[in-house]
């Protein structure tokens, strides 16, 4: 193989999983990225270590950091727990996330960095005839004033801000990947990934609540997209900002041939309207050809806008390769992170990141 052949394969990849023995060293996924007023960018992910759990079939594991000068060139910064990582499970067996986290908001308001993240317990799910541990999420919050050392806040639902739906709900079986928004000062919504049991398809979900800490559900927002769309088996990790006047979605639409990115725009927050793409599937990113090599070419998710001083954007994103396939195991795969940059200020063109990488 040429090496233009190679470098095309790994256009777009900016972070991969950490040296041997560190907290990250199997995979890296779910950048949660802060360009911060004094410059600095901070990035906070989840991934796992080669002898993690392996019943755990999901990327989560531990929650780590890493810093920046341009949001380009990232230095990771070794944190005060197990390997270096920032965040880990709870070791209280009784609690919602005692096996494993991922972050999946970070926030820094009033002097304070807020962590909106998902954790998993003992308890397994059944999934036709499999049975997966830790697949029954739940979402949590802690809060810390340096990004590294973080204080939960104790939920409900042992130690968890929401519970599972009635069976035969559409988030019966899951909540997960929680974002919050703040649509009014005195109004916090919480938007998250769920999983139907019954039709084995993701939606998002939307909680309300008046102080960010107690919350109540207002039921689905947005579900699957026509059988033979990108997002046809519905749609998983999102993220939800106020831009222009009104609601936009950026999210992980979920098909058996892939996963793209899509777009949704809401006046509302409530209400949603799917927005074309210009990807041949539909999406506003799609994962790079199939059977090409590449190390996106199976899944692009997890995104997390950026807005540059231009009008541009950056879309940082998780991109899975095609290792496994077609043999129920998500550990078989490789996830990492990588960058596009928008077409100037259109959402739905963008072009994978082809610097220089570390």
């Amino acid at each position: 193989m040429t090496q233009a052949a190679q470098d095309a394969m790994q256009t777009g990849l900016l972070f991969g999983p950490g040296p041997a023995g560190h907290w990250d060293d199997e995979r890296v996924s779910g950048p949660c990225v802060l360009r911060l007023p004094d410059g600095r960018w901070r990035m906070w992910y989840f991934g796992r270590d080669q002898g993690f759990d392996r019943e755990i079939n999901l990327p989560t594991g531990r929650v780590g950091l890493a810093e920046s000068d341009d949001g380009l060139h990232w230095r990771r910064i070794s944190g005060p727990l197990t390997r270096g990582a920032v965040f880990e499970a709870h070791p209280d067996p009784a609690r919602f996330d005692s096996t494993h986290v991922g972050v999946s908001c970070v926030c820094h308001e009033d002097g304070l960095y807020w962590m909106w993240y998902l954790g998993g317990d003992h308890s397994e799910f059944r999934i036709g005839r499999f049975a997966v541990k830790g697949l029954r999420l739940r979402p949590g919050c802690a809060i810390s004033r340096d990004g590294m050392h973080w204080q939960r806040l104790h939920g409900p639902y042992q130690g968890a801000l929401l519970d599972f739906g009635e069976p035969n709900a559409f988030d019966a079986a899951s909540i997960g990947w929680p974002q919050v928004v703040r649509a009014r000062p005195d109004l916090w919504r919480l938007y998250y990934h769920s999983l139907d049991p019954a039709r084995m398809v993701f939606g998002v979900g939307l909680a309300e609540s008046d102080d960010g800490l107690h919350w109540r559900k207002r039921g689905q927002v947005l579900g699957p997209g026509e059988p033979e769309a990108f997002d046809g088996l519905g749609i998983g990790t999102r993220q939800v900002l106020w831009h222009d006047g009104r609601w936009l979605m950026v999210y992980e639409g979920v098909a058996g041939s892939g996963h793209s990115i899509g777009l949704a725009e809401s006046d509302d927050g409530v209400h949603w309207t799917r927005r074309p793409g210009s990807e041949a599937d539909g999406s506003i990113f799609a994962h790079a050809e199939s059977g090409s090599g590449a190390w996106d070419a199976f899944a692009v998710g997890a995104p997390c806008l950026v807005p540059m001083e231009d009008g541009s954007w950056r879309l940082y994103y998780v991109g899975v390769n095609e290792t496994g396939l077609g043999h129920g195991d998500e550990l078989a795969a490789r996830h990492r992170i990588g960058l596009a940059l928008s077409q100037g200020s259109d959402l739905t063109r963008w072009a994978r990141w082809n610097g220089a990488r570390r």
